[in-house]
C-alpha cells in the first residue's frame, strides 16, 4: 500500500463527520430511556444531562481525556447533534460532582441496563427462567501519575495508582456489561465494601430481566464472608476461590485417590477404549465448611472442587506433612453451593476471567486516564465510562457482533465517516461503500430506530 504524490490536504468541509456511527448508538440509548433517565442528574451545572451525554459520546468515539471529547466539535456534528460542550466546560462540569451525584450514575446505569436489554433481547441472552447468568466481581489499580490526585495510593500491584472495583454480568451466550463499578483509594483492599456492591449487582441483574439462576464469582482475594453471605441472602449461587488456609489444606490431602476424574485440558487425549480421558490435568471435590472462625450461624456448609495439575519440575517437598502430594500436583481450589456437575462446575468457576477482559476493554479505551486531580471528578468519569461500555456491548449485540472489543466496534461501526447531505427537510448521511461492515451499521440503524422488540410471555 503507497500513498499517492497528488495529494493536497485542507480542512475545509463542514459537512463530513469522522464518527457517524454515534448517531445509531445513541438512537438506540436514547430508545432505552437514555435522556430520560439523565434528567434525573442534579449535578450542580445547568443542563447537566446534556453534558453527560456528550463525555459519554465522546467516550464511544474512544475519547481518554477530557481534551479528547473536543472530537464531537469538528465538521457536520453540530448538524447531526444537539447540545455538544467544549471540553472545558465539561471538565468543570465533571469536578462539579460528589458522591452523591456518582451514585445517581450508577442509577441512571442500572435503569439504562434493563431499557437496552428490553431493547436488545439478545444483550443477556440465555438469562431467562431456564437459564443462567454470571456476576463476576474483581478489581484493577488504574496507575496514575502526579502528586495532585485526590485518593491516590501505592495499592498490591506496587504502582501509584487509584483502585476500580466493578461487577459484571454474563450468560454462556451473551458477552458481559458492567452492572456496578465503584473508584476507590489506592491502597484500598480487594475486598473491602464488597457485599453492598454485589447487593447492588444482583438487583441490578434482577431490573435488567435475569429471572433465571445466578452465579456470583470472584478470585481468592474475595475469599470471605462478606461475599459468600450477601449471595446467600439473596439466594444466589457463589462460586469463590479458596485461600490456601489450614483447613483447606487438610481438607486437599484427604481426597481419595480414586476420587480424582481427568477432565480435558492442554494436550489432554480421549481414550476411545476406556471411554476417558487422559489427561494431567484432574477434579475432585469434598464436603467442606467455609469460614469455621466466625460464629457458628456464619459458617458455610458446601462443596470444596479442587483441580490439580501436574508440575512440569516436582519439587522435592513443599514443607507439609502432605509433602509429597503437594510437591507433585499443583491445586486450585474453590468453594460453590452450585449443584453443578463436578467437571461443570470447575469450568464454569474458570470463566470468571472473562471479568479481566472488560477491564482491559475501559483500560484500553476511557480509563486509559482519570484525567482530573479532583478524586470526585474522576469517580464521575469511571460512572460515564460503565454507560458508555453497556451503550457500546447494546451496539455491538444489534450489530451482529456481540463478541468483539469495545476498540473494534469503534474501528467497524462508530468511528466511520461520513458526509451530511440535504434533501427536504431531511438529513442524509453518505457513508463509504463498499464499508465492510456496513450490514451491522444497517441492523443497529434497525434496531435503534425501529420499533420495540415484541414481548414474549
Amino acid at each position: 500500500m503507497k500513498p499517492s504524490h497528488t495529494i493536497r490536504p485542507v480542512f475545509d468541509d463542514p459537512n463530513l463527520v469522522s464518527a457517524a456511527g454515534l448517531v445509531p448508538a445513541l438512537r438506540l440509548a436514547g430508545s432505552a430511556g437514555f435522556y430520560d433517565l439523565l434528567e434525573d442528574l442534579t449535578v450542580a451545572s445547568p443542563n447537566a444531562g446534556a453534558k453527560a451525554a456528550s463525555v459519554i459520546g465522546g467516550m464511544l468515539a474512544g475519547a481518554d481525556c477530557i481534551d479528547d471529547l473536543d472530537l464531537l466539535r469538528h465538521g457536520g456534528m453540530g448538524r447531526l447533534f444537539g447540545g455538544v460542550r467544549a471540553p472545558s466546560t465539561l471538565g468543570t462540569f465533571l469536578r462539579s460532582f460528589t458522591h452523591g451525584h456518582v451514585q445517581q450514575l450508577d442509577k441512571i446505569n442500572a435503569g439504562l441496563l434493563a431499557g437496552l436489554a428490553t431493547r436488545v433481547p439478545q444483550l443477556l441472552a440465555g438469562a431467562d427462567a431456564e437459564g443462567i447468568a454470571f456476576l463476576d466481581v474483581d478489581d484493577t489499580v488504574r496507575e496514575v501519575h502526579g502528586y495532585a490526585k485526590e485518593g491516590a495510593a501505592f495499592g498490591y500491584t506496587g504502582q501509584r495508582g487509584l483502585n476500580v472495583q466493578l461487577a459484571t454480568i454474563s450468560t454462556p451466550t451473551a458477552a458481559p456489561v458492567i452492572a456496578r463499578a465503584r473508584l476507590r483509594k489506592g491502597n484500598t483492599a480487594s475486598a473491602t465494601g464488597v457485599g453492598r456492591l454485589l447487593a447492588q449487582a444482583i438487583k441490578t441483574a434482577r431490573a435488567a430481566g435475569v429471572t433465571g439462576r445466578i452465579m456470583c464469582r470472584a478470585d481468592s482475594a474475595y475469599y470471605g464472608h462478606a461475599f459468600v453471605g450477601t449471595a446467600l441472602r439473596h439466594k444466589t449461587w457463589f462460586s469463590v476461590t479458596a485461600r490456601m488456609t489450614p483447613s483447606v489444606t487438610v481438607a486437599i490431602a484427604s481426597i481419595e485417590a480414586g476420587a480424582w476424574t481427568a477432565i480435558a485440558y492442554p494436550n489432554a487425549v480421549y481414550d476411545q477404549a476406556e471411554q476417558r480421558w487422559v489427561s494431567d490435568a484432574e477434579v475432585a471435590e469434598i464436603p467442606f465448611t467455609a469460614f469455621t472462625g466466625r460464629r457458628k450461624a456464619e459458617h458455610v456448609p458446601c462443596r470444596l472442587v479442587v483441580r490439580r495439575v501436574k508440575r512440569l519440575q516436582p519439587l522435592a517437598s513443599d514443607g507439609t506433612e502432605q509433602g509429597e502430594l503437594f510437591a507433585t500436583y499443583r491445586h486450585h481450589a474453590f468453594i460453590t453451593n452450585s449443584t453443578l456437575g463436578l467437571v461443570e462446575a470447575d469450568q464454569r468457576h474458570r470463566d470468571h476471567a472473562l471479568v479481566e477482559q472488560v477491564i482491559a476493554e475501559l483500560k484500553d479505551g476511557p480509563l486509559a486516564h482519570l484525567p482530573s486531580g479532583k478524586y470526585a471528578a474522576n469517580a464521575a468519569w469511571l460512572a460515564h465510562a460503565v454507560i458508555a461500555f453497556n451503550i457500546a456491548r447494546a451496539s455491538a449485540v444489534a450489530a451482529c457482533m456481540r463478541t468483539v472489543r469495545w476498540a473494534t466496534l469503534r474501528r467497524r461501526i462508530i468511528n466511520i465517516p461520513g458526509r451530511i447531505a440535504t434533501t427536504g427537510r431531511r438529513l442524509v448521511v453518505h457513508l463509504p461503500s463498499h464499508w465492510p461492515w456496513s450490514g451491522g451499521w444497517d441492523l443497529l440503524w434497525s434496531t435503534a430506530t425501529g420499533p420495540p422488540a415484541a414481548l414474549t410471555t
